[in-house]
């Protein structure tokens, strides 16, 4: 159990990291060159870790990082962007808050985790307590800007399942590196020919994007997926409601937004929903996976039979002892 909560801990640096950078984008990065923005946060990042961790990818895990990378960074990163450019941040992050419904549904087929009615009910809840936080009656609807910031939320999704599917026997920093290097870099390449040469950048936005950088995408993606490798996926989408609750505080007690009688019990509500992330004892998709393990009888193969002299064959199963 200790470990469990651990790893929870773990988990939510990385949305309580992703809620600070909101605050951070809008004081101190330069709006008009999303594309640059998002590659100057993953690129470094990347490199930052793949100088940690000193391993490059090996075999399948040149296609998987590409995939990975493309998915989880850099069409994401530029899916949020166009999102946030079209859309209110309340509306961009109540389609975002979506993303652990998602995830529950997507561990089905992708990783054989099946959700539970408490999770399931607990991730309806958290999107109607983002709503009621975030939604005001005049927010504006623009339908590119939903159609990417809810792309957003699908490629993400499917992309953590993809790495928490793929991510056996891989170090966790060395694949983040990967994920973040090739996502930097598709990026990089889209800036250039979309938004033409790079913008300059005086000291606050210097330091802002080392905060993005360093603690906003480089820590937050290490410990996500970290979290999400132990952890079902279901208790990381529900940790991941973190990331709005965090954006709300920070505005109060920063920027002096002030809340009202609805925000907060939205507020109670999302809190409430990230406390039944954690899982009960005994989680199904591990008495799953020991149910798909194959029998002693299952799967035989002949053996030497210890007694040589008598030159027969003895039959033990296949992986035995």
């Amino acid at each position: 159990m200790e470990g469990i909560w651990r790893w929870l801990l773990i988990t939510a640096i990385a949305p309580v990291a992703w809620g600070t950078t909101y605050y951070v984008t809008g004081e101190f990065l330069p709006p008009d060159r999303p594309l640059y923005g998002a590659a100057f946060r993953a690129l470094p990042a990347g490199l930052l870790l793949l100088a940690l961790s000193r391993t490059l990818p090996s075999g399948s895990w040149w296609w998987k990082s590409l995939v990975l990378g493309v998915l989880n960074m850099g069409g994401f990163f530029a899916l949020v962007y166009l999102a946030a450019q079209r859309l209110p941040t309340s509306v961009a992050s109540t389609v975002m808050a979506t993303a652990p419904l998602a995830m529950m549904l997507l561990a089905w087929p992708l990783v054989g985790e099946r959700p539970r009615v408490r999770q399931l009910a607990a991730a309806v809840a958290g999107v109607a307590g983002v709503c009621l936080m975030l939604l005001t009656a005049s927010a504006s609807m623009d339908r590119v800007g939903l159609l990417a910031s809810a792309c957003a939320m699908a490629m993400s999704s499917c992309g953590y399942l993809l790495a928490k599917r793929w991510s056996e026997g891989i170090d966790t920093l060395a694949s983040t590196s990967w994920q973040l290097t090739v996502g930097g870099l598709v990026l990089l390449v889209a800036a250039v020919a979309i938004e033409g040469g790079p913008p300059a950048l005086d000291g606050p936005a210097l330091a802002g994007f080392g905060y993005v950088t360093v603690v906003g995408t480089a820590l937050a993606f290490v410990a996500w997926f970290a979290g999400l490798r132990r952890l079902p996926a279901a208790t990381v989408g529900l940790v991941g409601l973190l990331n709005p609750v965090t954006g709300v505080l920070l505005g109060t007690a920063i920027a002096h937004e002030t809340m009202n009688g609805r925000q907060l019990f939205g507020l109670a509500l999302t809190l409430a929903s990230v406390a039944l992330a954690r899982p009960p004892k005994g989680p199904p998709h591990r008495r799953a996976a020991a149910a798909d393990r194959p029998r002693p009888t299952e799967a035989m193969t002949p053996a030497p039979c210890p007694d040589h002299r008598k030159q027969v064959q003895c039959r033990r199963p296949a992986g035995g002892p």
